[in-house]
């Protein structure tokens, strides 16, 4: 369900119109898409389109404080839509679209900064890692906990799916909500992060956990050879040739069951690549929804904060 457009007799304190289950999920754009990616968040965000209004956005704009590369970050951002797509993303049941085709979210985090102590975000775990491990962090690192806080209460968000380490940036979110709304009234829902511990840490090809950063991952659209490549090369036990071995114990026939059902997959991948005016009309209409979605709960903001200030004077 979207929410209408703005309407001008909007009150001050009052929340907009929102469903009563509304989900987001925010991808950053990193290059390929690993088995530890889909099983640990996509697939379960795919499948929270059967319980509610799924947001689902691909966050470009964070990804700006890791990925340097202008021709890379559009590469990514790119096939990370495709990726989606193909994995079962509903564009008309879901809204769907690219974080900086929505700008009006980084008028919301201005206006949010101003409600941020700076000591909230220094204890914020990204920035601490980066100062303990000697890096310089820009303001892009430092204040990405308030562009993350304006893309969920904008969209009035209910449940947030994020993994135990992004838990405190929702907590950040709810204390901007209380701080805001202790000012202005109750312009923004409060959001709950919602942590699946049932998720299973995926095993990467040399046994840890699957990571690009171990260099150990499998490509959930690679090749077909890569893939049998890498599989092939992992190590089993030391049951001789000639003797049966047991299935669930064996690290390859785990990995067959992983990549054998993905054929469907690959194929709607290649046709959303060959189609690329329908990407980009599927990409515009999520933005178009998504504005629609976050106008009425902005036009509050602006007019609340005095921004508006024709409609005062």
């Amino acid at each position: 369900m979207d929410v209408a457009l703005s309407d001008p007799s909007l009150k001050e304190g009052s929340k907009a119109n929102f469903p009563a289950m509304r989900i987001l999920s925010g991808i950053k754009p990193s290059g390929e898409i690993h088995f530890g990616n889909y099983l640990g968040m996509l697939k379960p965000m795919i499948e929270s389109q059967s319980r509610g209004e799924l947001l689902c956005f691909i966050a470009n704009l964070h990804g700006l404080t890791s990925v340097m590369g202008g021709a890379q970050m559009a590469a990514w951002t790119r096939q990370m839509a495709i990726d989606i797509l193909a994995l079962g993303m509903d564009p008309e049941r879901s809204v769907f679209w690219i974080q900086s085709d929505v700008a009006e979210v980084t008028e919301l985090a201005w206006y949010l900064s101003n409600f941020t102590p700076v000591g909230l975000l220094e204890r914020c775990h990204a920035y601490k890692d980066a100062v303990a491990h000697g890096k310089s962090p820009n303001h892009g690192l430092f204040a990405y906990p308030v562009l993350m806080a304006a893309d969920i209460v904008g969209f009035g968000v209910n449940k947030v799916p994020v993994g135990k380490d992004q838990k405190q940036h929702v907590e950040v979110a709810r204390d901007l909500v209380d701080s805001f709304n202790s000012r202005y009234g109750e312009i923004f829902v409060k959001p709950d992060p919602e942590i699946d511990s049932d998720v299973a840490t995926v095993q990467g090809l040399d046994g840890q956990k699957m990571s690009k950063s171990y260099g150990n991952t499998v490509g959930i659209f690679a090749e077909p050879s890569e893939v049998k490549k890498k599989i092939m090369a992992i190590a089993t036990d030391s049951t001789p040739l000639e003797e049966p071995k047991d299935p669930e114990a064996n690290p390859v026939f785990a990995w067959y069951k992983q990549v054998a059902y993905f054929e469907p997959y690959r194929k709607r991948r290649e046709d959303i690549s060959q189609d690329k005016d329908g990407l980009r009309s599927i990409l515009a209409k999520g933005a178009e929804r998504a504005r629609a979605i976050l106008a009425p709960t902005l036009d509050q903001v602006r007019h609340v904060v005095g921004i508006r200030w024709h409609e005062l004077v």
